[in-house]
């Protein structure tokens, strides 16, 4: 605690530095407000576009250029580094997506987003229960993805540690056709072509695209193809609908699982243990439509209403050892999910004026329903029944004779139940200009969260239990408001201040399991976190754009993992935990062609208060319940037994800082761009005590250039890029808590891409 008082003071102390330095700039220079780099509109922080230069929170977004100049197009993580606050971790392992992280918010995640709430052109990607996943969203069509952090990201509800929002483009003027093919290391192929064009009232855009890699490691061989597209209407200046439609087919995208820490040394390129022996891979679709209608019923009030369905479906095949697949109390090695996805949202604005002080007020409600068939079946078959190992243990494994056991394809039956969860909220958001240099925002959301279960299998049997009926359902709800005020010292620099309260459920992945016995851990309960944070956005020159920001969150019943066992993650609360810290960016333009861009976070998150977890297998052990004594002097069989974490343990997988910069150079008269990127991590713990693990701290270099021509109707583009320009060793990303001790996803060494994109205009 002491250190970070100290490093708080120093984070203080350089905004002052920052606000301080901004000033003698304004005073200096005498900057003309027409010439200034233009800061981002964003939608996500207000529900209306507004400058981000004169909003009372942090919020970022990346643009079309910074998203598809010079990249693969495929991962959110090619350009999320340059937002400060946000870590996407790129796993390069395609079955479980990307981790994402705001603040420390999403760390724990063993796969896919938690945390943070995603949406895609205003339609949530995040389910009820609060899990998301980013890997419907179309990198060639995206205008900008917006990066919402802080308190006002409560006003969007459940699990909003942050908001992540990505927005499709609008339809061209003219017809165009558009392709490109991009080839790369580890035999890496991606091809898309897209169709766009506008008419009298409507205009759309569509795209078609298809990614194929061998992956860095073995096992990691991964097929994704996606379809996307977006008509808008405009029926009059007063009445616009959006129709909005994606398509995800990702079939057997292979699985290589975390390494060991030993094995991370012998070969960084290995699959995990069990990888390829029950062959372990994701099969998922996805395919969803959305329809968005505006109307503006008079200069000052407009109701937008909205709707959307959609169906995934998700196998997994997973690397359990056959006795845990055959415990009763086990789902056994092979998750599939048929799900089902819908929701409304509907809301008004109205803008008004009392006397001389303008607002804006938006109020409205949405409803969002999920229902999961969810299955589980092993990951074997075997001559011999259910209620029984395939004899003679422990000797048994995949391709024993005697009982005709083969690994990797679908058994028997092991779970059967109906997972439904469904939100109903109603949120009020406004600001009022309190005069020319004062403007206060706020708003206040209501959330109610039900979960529940219908367990359909009921099965009993001579090993080692049964399996009772684990039917059951629990409500959440929760009123989370947020206040802020944004003060204008000038017209070139803006003070903010804002606090809220937020809350995030356990999904159900979370409470899946319990410590004792079989059924919903419905005991796990919401995180609820306290917000406060305060900032400058500032230019210190004609295009030299800064923002700075402190913030401190306090987080009562932390989500984390209790312990393991043949499978069974059981979850837990912590009764308290703190985030706090410091973030800048700095964004230049020069006259020349030049361009400097930097992004700093430190972040120190931490648990403040003690409570008790598993401690990490050894030897033969596979099981862990913290209820019971195992010999710490001794690698023995069975359980590994429970230790006290003390109140200031860091977060595992949260770094302390995080730095990303960027030199860009371009000259016109050549159509040449060029880039040099650098980012930075800090070393991050993978569990609850330094002594089980770390990723190292790293930097990585990267290099882009290309050109572009225009020939006649003709655009095209030619570009080469190279990732970890001097072939650095790292880990790009932890498996969190994994009591096996295979926390590490290697990040590959020097890798390129050369890739072609044409369009052509008619």
């Amino acid at each position: 605690m002491k250190v970070f008082e100290l490093n708080r003071m120093y984070s203080v102390l350089a905004l002052a530095g920052v606000f301080g330095m901004t000033n003698i700039a304004m005073a200096e220079s005498g900057i003309d407000e027409q010439t200034l780099l233009a800061p981002p509109v964003v939608v996500t922080a207000t529900r209306v576009e507004q400058n981000s230069f004169d909003l009372p929170m942090s919020i970022d977004a990346t643009n079309a250029a910074q998203i598809q100049d010079g990249q693969l197009k495929v991962n959110l993580s090619e350009s999320s580094a340059r937002v400060p606050g946000v870590v996407v971790n790129n796993r390069n392992n395609p079955a479980q997506d990307l981790a994402i992280q705001i603040r420390g918010f999403g760390a724990r995640s063993a796969f896919g987003v938690r945390g943070v709430r995603l949406y895609a052109d205003g339609i949530p990607m995040t389910m009820p229960d609060g899990q998301g996943q980013t890997g419907t969203f179309n990198l060639d069509t995206a205008s900008r993805v917006e990066y919402l952090r802080g308190p006002f990201s409560a006003l969007y509800g459940n699990s909003s540690g942050g908001v992540v929002q990505i927005f499709t483009k609008d339809g061209e003027k003219e017809p165009t056709l558009s392709g490109g093919i991009t080839f790369g290391s580890d035999n890496t192929r991606r091809e898309s072509i897209g169709f766009s064009d506008s008419g009298e009232g409507f205009d759309y855009v569509i795209n078609a695209n298809t990614y194929r890699s061998d992956g860095y490691r073995d096992q990691s061989e991964t097929r994704r193809d996606t379809l996307h597209g977006k008509i808008n209407f405009k029926f009059s200046d007063a009445t616009k609908l959006t129709l909005v439609a994606t398509a995800l087919d990702q079939p057997d995208n292979e699985d290589p699982q975390g390494l060991t820490a030993d094995q991370l040394k012998e070969n960084r390129k290995q699959a995990g243990v069990g990888s390829e022996k029950f062959d372990t891979r994701v099969s998922r679709s996805h395919e969803q439509v959305g329809a968005t209608l505006e109307h503006k019923f008079t200069e000052d009030d407009t109701v937008r209403l909205m709707a959307y369905y959609g169906e995934r479906e998700n196998t997994q095949y997973q690397s359990l050892t056959i006795a845990a697949q055959r415990n009763d109390l086990n789902g056994g090695g092979v998750a599939t999910i048929d799900r089902e996805f819908g929701g409304v949202d509907a809301r008004w604005t109205h803008k008004g004026s009392l006397g001389e002080h303008a607002y804006s007020l938006t109020a409205g409600m949405n409803y969002d329903r999920m229902r999961d068939d969810r299955k589980g079946f092993e990951n074997f078959r075997s001559n011999k029944p259910v209620g029984g190992i395939p004899d003679p243990p422990p000797t048994v494994d995949c391709g024993n004779k005697a009982n005709a056991v083969v690994c990797g394809v679908k058994g028997h039956l092991r779970r059967d139940e109906i997972n439904t969860a469904k939100n109903f909220d109603q949120f009020l958001q406004g600001e009022v200009e309190l005069s020319k240099r004062l403007i206060l925002s706020g708003g206040l959301r209501h959330s109610k969260v039900r979960f529940n279960t219908d367990d359909k299998f009921l099965l009993a049997t001579a090993y080692p239990s049964k399996n009772e009926d684990d039917s059951g359902s629990v409500t959440f709800s929760e009123t989370t408001p947020v206040i802020g005020a944004v003060f204008k010292l000038n017209d070139t620099v803006n003070l903010y201040a804002n606090a809220g309260e937020s809350f995030e459920t356990p999904t159900f992945v979370e409470m899946a399991y319990k410590a004792v016995g079989s059924g919903f851990n419905f005991d796990l309960k919401p995180a609820k976190s306290r917000q406060y944070e305060a900032g400058i956005k500032a230019f210190i020159s004609e295009k030299t754009l800064i923002n700075a920001a402190v913030f401190n969150i306090d987080t009562d019943n932390e989500i984390v993992v209790q312990q393991q066992s043949g499978g069974r993650t059981v979850y837990q609360n912590v009764k308290s935990s703190e985030r706090q810290g410091f973030e800048l960016s700095l964004d230049s333009q020069f006259d020349n062609g030049l361009g400097a861009y930097l992004a700093y976070t430190y972040l120190d998150a931490e648990f403040s208060s003690d409570f008790k977890a598993c401690r990490p297998f050894r030897g033969k052990q596979t099981a862990c319940n913290i209820n019971k004594k195992a010999s710490p002097d001794n690698d023995v069989p069975g359980n590994s037994g429970g230790e006290i974490i003390k109140s200031g343990t860091d977060i595992p997988g949260t770094f302390k800082q995080t730095l990303y910069g960027e030199v860009s150079w371009k000259y016109a008269p050549m159509g040449f761009s060029t880039a040099l990127e650098a980012r930075a991590n800090s070393k991050t713990y993978v569990a609850f005590k330094p002594e089980y693990g770390k990723a190292g701290g790293y930097t990585v270099v990267a290099w882009r250039g290309g050109f572009t021509q225009k020939v006649n109707n003709w655009k095209l583009n030619e570009f080469v890029r190279i990732d970890n320009l001097f072939d650095k060793d790292y880990v790009s990303s932890v498996r969190v808590g994994d009591l096996n001790g295979r926390y590490y996803e290697s990040a590959p060494g020097r890798t390129w891409l050369l890739g072609l994109n044409a369009s052509y205009q008619f």
